[in-house]
């Protein structure tokens, strides 16, 4: 099919862009699912519509919040509701000892989340709380009650200069996160957070093309993968380099090899100039 929209269509596609069934492509299925991985792979970390923005939805548990606060290592420490276990103690001169900490307070996250933005908070902090003493409470018992004797404006200006007050006094949450990790760490004071609460999590998460078929159809991922498919045939075919065929033909598997890298090497520039998102500017 022109339009692949599984992965064994997209295969035979590249393989006809190849000259299949005309030539025989000397590639083990085997070689090729580990190369339709790859270009995958290329496609979730760098393509702009390899991920996609969501949010997550995460229920505390209690064995999160006492492996936040104090770990599960017997030589683990928690400072300011920062937990920590040691990992290595070295001894560098006049015998003093320099012991080394890592902190334990994360939460696992799923595979397929590469990138976290934050954490949303609630609105309930110190300075806007839900109690009758409330700043808030006040403002909607003496003002909202009588619809129509407060302005939106005026509303507006209210709940902004709340929110200010909220993010001058108050400690918004800290987070860490590598995608190779899988962990989503966060530099909070763990004794404040209770069980069942949950925490909202905004991120990126890959496209996975088992559940939305038509990436396999995606107009970068078509040739990328025929020109990595391309690369494999002529590095197989090296070893035949100088043997030469009935009829006086020979084998070059190094000018495939060659061609193919130069078809990716312009893959690779459009990639960053086309498909990719520039990268932020880093002021301060």
């Amino acid at each position: 099919m022109a339009q692949p929209s599984t992965r064994q269509e997209l295969i035979n596609y590249c393989k006809r862009k190849l000259g299949a069934p005309v030539l025989e492509i000397n590639v083990a299925d085997e070689q090729i699912e580990d190369l339709v991985d790859d270009a995958i792979q290329f496609f979730q970390e760098r393509h702009f519509d390899g991920v996609y923005p969501t949010f997550y939805k995460y229920k505390v548990t209690q064995e999160d919040i006492d492996r936040g606060r104090a770990g599960y290592s017997s030589n683990a420490t928690s400072t300011a509701g920062i937990a920590s276990t040691s990992v290595s103690a070295n001894i560098v001169g006049n015998n003093t000892t320099f012991t080394f900490y890592e902190n334990s307070n994360y939460l696992q996250v799923p595979p397929n989340i590469i990138g976290v933005n934050k954490i949303f908070t609630f609105d309930g902090a110190n300075t806007i709380t839900h109690n009758m003493f409330s700043v808030k409470y006040q403002l909607f018992l003496n003002d909202i009650y009588y619809w129509g004797t407060t302005e939106l404006l005026s509303y507006a200006m209210v709940k902004t200069y709340l929110e200010d007050l909220d993010f001058l006094l108050n400690t918004h949450k800290q987070i860490r996160f590598n995608k190779r990790q899988d962990r989503l760490y966060l530099d909070i004071d763990w004794g404040s957070v209770t069980k069942d609460q949950f925490f909202v999590i905004d991120c990126y998460s890959t496209l996975d093309p088992s559940d939305y078929s038509r990436v396999w159809n995606d107009s970068f991922l078509k040739p990328y993968l025929t020109s990595l498919i391309k690369k494999q045939w002529g590095q197989n075919m090296m070893k035949f380099t100088g043997v030469k065929l009935p009829g006086g033909v020979e084998l070059n598997g190094r000018q495939m090899y060659d061609d193919a890298q130069r078809e990716i090497d312009i893959l690779m520039e459009k990639m960053s100039s086309t498909y990719e998102l520039p990268p932020l500017d880093m002021i301060g």
